[in-house]
């Protein structure tokens, strides 16, 4: 398989940056360019919010200059909106990202993203975690 595109749902982005988790190997991955992290500015938008939140405003500044200068990512800003999860509609920014920048995988635990699963279009692959650290074990 080639670098798989992924889009990391928040919830799954906080805990591949702490440090004592068990999926801090996938930030390191990620740094080492085994994957390609797929975002749009919405994304990137709720990911300070959140970090802001859960962590600090130093870290969350830090994850977006990495971010920024991060050959393996690719930025695009859909034009469009699915809406294709009911249950959680501020979701959608995930699936539309990954629509829009051809991602293999939306890596998330969120059980809102079995919509995208049960949905006949657009075809993409949901992961949870796991299943993604288990991909990209080395």
């Amino acid at each position: 398989m080639d670098t798989p595109r992924i889009v990391l749902d928040t919830n799954c982005l906080i805990q591949i940056l702490g440090a004592k988790t068990k999926y801090h190997f996938l930030f390191s991955e990620f740094l080492k360019g085994n994957y390609i992290l797929c975002i749009s500015t919405e994304i990137l938008l709720e990911y300070e919010e959140i970090l802001c939140q859960k962590a600090s405003t130093e870290a969350a500044d830090l994850f977006l200059k990495v971010i920024a200068r991060s050959r393996n990512v690719i930025q695009k800003d859909p034009f469009f909106r699915l809406e294709i999860i009911k249950a959680d509609e501020d979701d959608n920014k995930f699936v539309d990202c990954a629509f829009a920048c051809q991602a293999d995988f939306i890596v998330t635990n969120d059980k809102h993203f079995d919509e995208v699963t049960n949905s006949p279009f657009p075809h993409i692959q949901v992961l949870s975690l796991d299943e993604f650290s288990a991909l990209i074990l080395p």
